[in-house]
């Protein structure tokens, strides 16, 4: 899924970049059977200088971020194309349900468009809206992922990387790149599994069901009632009760490592092993590509390039 058109028929960037609250960064991924990370980088930003959001601004100061971007850019060894990572909190993802499908293109997004306006708090004639196909039901029923972002919202993300002389071809949200990680470092895409993705800003969940998306809830901090662990627990009630889980075969947490983020990530860890009884696992990214450099890279390192790596292996087989 991608709030962009994909690079049509040219060969997919080896570069991709991330801009998010307090930071900026970028890697590379060199070809291979495996492909392996290269060179990556992260450039610190002030406080206040990425507020993603879905209705406002989301790059108050352009100067300093493309000036970030131009210098992870360089010690990546980026080119001129490259894949954007951008906050979960700069679009929204509905998923929409049809009993019967329109044969054209064109009556379909009408009807997609028509199904999510009420969802979203701005005029639909500014709206950038995308999807991709989901789920077929047993009874027939068809399922779309729709995500709709503000215009104004996503070229501020496109304009600071022309800014900084790259032309991002691929914009997509961190969750769905860290969906798109696991399904390219697991051959197995049965069975269903639940991602927990906590960020600096917000907290997003998305269930997947046989390497389709069944469920997407996100929430930002601004809008914090329950714990995160009620948040969860919620989420495996509705599994239960409406999707008919008869249980996650994987729980992976992502986010918790960075030290952006409140509370460690062994007591989040902790907290959803107690509520869902099921072993709680990282994303790692090096569970899908190698990295060039015998150090570990961390927890914290981890996560910050699980998204990174996510977009760039999305096409690849697993």
């Amino acid at each position: 899924m991608s709030l962009l058109a994909r690079f049509l028929a040219s060969p997919p960037p080896s570069v991709s970049l991330e801009v998010a609250p307090g930071r900026v960064t970028g890697l590379r991924l060199a070809g291979g059977a495996r492909p392996a990370i290269a060179a990556h980088a992260t450039r610190g930003l002030p406080p206040v200088t990425v507020v993603p959001s879905l209705l406002t601004p989301n790059i108050l100061d352009q100067a300093t971020v493309a000036a970030a971007i131009r210098e992870v850019l360089r010690q990546v060894g980026g080119g001129r194309r490259v894949a954007l990572v951008l906050p979960d909190d700069a679009a929204r993802v509905s998923i929409v349900r049809f009993e019967s499908v329109p044969a054209r293109h064109a009556d379909l997004e009408a009807m997609l468009r028509w199904q999510v306006r009420k969802s979203v708090p701005f005029r639909m004639e500014d709206a950038q809206v995308t999807w991709a196909e989901g789920m077929r039901l047993e009874d027939g029923h068809r399922e779309f992922v729709v995500v709709t972002a503000r215009r104004e919202v996503v070229a501020q993300y496109e304009q600071v990387c022309e800014e900084a002389g790259a032309h991002a071809g691929l914009v997509d949200l961190a969750t769905f790149n860290l969906i798109n990680l696991v399904l390219a470092g697991s051959a197995d895409r049965t069975g269903d599994w639940l991602l927990v993705h906590v960020a600096p800003t917000s907290t997003s969940l998305a269930i997947v069901r046989a390497g389709m998306l069944a469920f997407y809830r996100h929430r930002s901090l601004d809008d914090e009632q329950d714990s995160l662990s009620d948040l969860v627990h919620q989420t495996a009630m509705y599994y239960e009760d409406r999707l008919a889980g008869r249980g996650f075969g994987r729980v992976l947490l992502a986010g918790a490592g960075g030290s952006e983020v409140s509370g460690t990530a062994a007591t989040l860890r902790r907290q959803l092993q107690e509520r869902l009884r099921t072993p709680v696992e990282p994303v790692d990214p090096l569970a899908a590509v190698s990295l060039d450099d015998r150090r570990d890279p961390g927890p914290e390192l981890r996560d910050r390039l699980a998204p990174l790596v996510g977009i760039l292996t999305r096409e690849r087989p697993a």
